[in-house]
């Protein structure tokens, strides 16, 4: 793992009595792509505006690079933001927008015409150095946007929902030009979501939060296929939430029916949550199964049936599949032990649920 560049220790923020962060303690590391995902409220805007410089924190220290930069002003920092409402000078061509802030740090002509260039190819925009902003489309302006962020060369770069106003075809794609972009310019890229496709499909690493609290840290296969507690798994992706009980290691109950899982460690006749993906509830045709059910809708997602079915012990599984199963059909209901994740329930609905070693070391249905 590259070395650390940042960490955030002990953050807490308040506005107006109400706390946005509570005890945040994150560690990002050279050359990373994090997202901070969650829903709105949870903080995570809240959280790159204090490694801006535009927020300060109530208590805690954000160290850049082995520096304490808490009390640094925004222009002394090593790092740009891009912003999802682009903030680009309607009165200023494109280049103008880019020499911005090169213009204001002293830089020569030649610099800034070659940095222009450079960025704007980086982009995908050369020759649009004459061009208005207001004559270019949302995802050209957003790429001038961040040409004008990477053109001062930051150790970071920072983007708070920039794909937000796109529409869905071109927010697809610009999320492949920001890997591309994070993989050529190798900076730190620090990205802030609500949007979890976005989130597991650009990170390197990707931090769940809820309340202004870490719910959960990891890659975006961990986040999906291991969430840490409800809260993340029903968050990520669909998911079948269920309450159990675990009998015991490698065997849980679930709505009176025990079902084989490879979990561990959660006691005896204990409570637990049980988290089991659309993708991964098997149905049979002619019925055989670990129990049976009755499929009362299915809509046609596309490269998928999205189907639910209601099940003998009384729980009705939403299941994603490529086989058709008319509705009113009766099957069988399986699920592979390796694919039932079990999670202690928390305390309250926004526990703290962390890893403490990555912390720091870093629709409507046919019916």
């Amino acid at each position: 793992m590259n070395r650390e560049l940042i960490r955030f220790e002990n953050i807490t923020k308040s506005f107006d009595g109400y706390e946005v962060l509570n005890n945040l303690n994150l560690s990002i590391h050279e050359n990373e792509f994090v997202t901070l995902l969650g829903p709105s409220g949870c903080g995570k805007t809240t959280t790159l505006r204090i490694l801006a410089g535009f927020e300060t924190p109530d208590s805690g220290r954000v160290i850049f690079d082995g520096e304490d930069i808490t009390s640094l002003p925004p222009n002394k920092r090593q790092l740009n933001t891009v912003f999802q409402k682009y903030a680009l000078f309607t009165h200023m061509s494109v280049a103008d927008n880019i020499a911005f802030g090169l213009k204001i740090k002293g830089k020569d002509k030649n610099t800034i015409r070659d940095k222009i260039r450079y960025s704007l190819k980086l982009v995908g925009l050369e020759g649009f150095e004459d061009r208005a902003p207001s004559s270019l489309s949302g995802g050209q302006q957003q790429r001038i946007a961040i040409a004008r962020a990477i053109v001062n060369e930051p150790k970071v770069l920072l983007l708070d929902e920039p794909l937000g106003a796109l529409d869905l075809k071109l927010r697809q794609d610009m999320q492949y030009e920001l890997i591309r972009l994070k993989n050529e310019l190798g900076i730190t890229f620090i990205y802030v979501t609500h949007d979890q496709e976005e989130a597991l499909t650009m990170s390197d690493t990707v931090v769940v939060m809820n309340r202004g609290i870490i719910q959960q840290i990891g890659t975006p296969e961990d986040i999906y296929n291991e969430p840490q507690n409800a809260f993340v798994a029903d968050f990520i992706g669909e998911s079948n939430l269920l309450d159990g009980i675990m009998v015991h290691d490698c065997l849980v109950n679930i709505g009176g029916l025990d079902f084989p899982c490879v979990d561990t460690g959660f006691g005896t006749d204990h409570p637990v949550d049980v988290v089991i993906r659309p993708e991964d509830v098997e149905l049979d045709a002619s019925g055989n199964g670990q129990t049976r059910g009755k499929v009362v809708s299915i809509v046609f997602k596309g490269v998928h049936w999205e189907i639910r079915v209601e099940s003998q012990i009384g729980i009705t599984f939403l299941v994603q599949t490529t086989e058709h199963f008319p509705i009113g059909s009766e099957v069988g209901i399986s699920v592979d032990p390796y694919n039932i994740q079990i999670m202690h329930k928390p305390a309250s609905s926004d526990e703290q649920v962390f890893d403490k070693d990555v912390i720091e070391t870093g629709e409507g249905y046919e019916s």
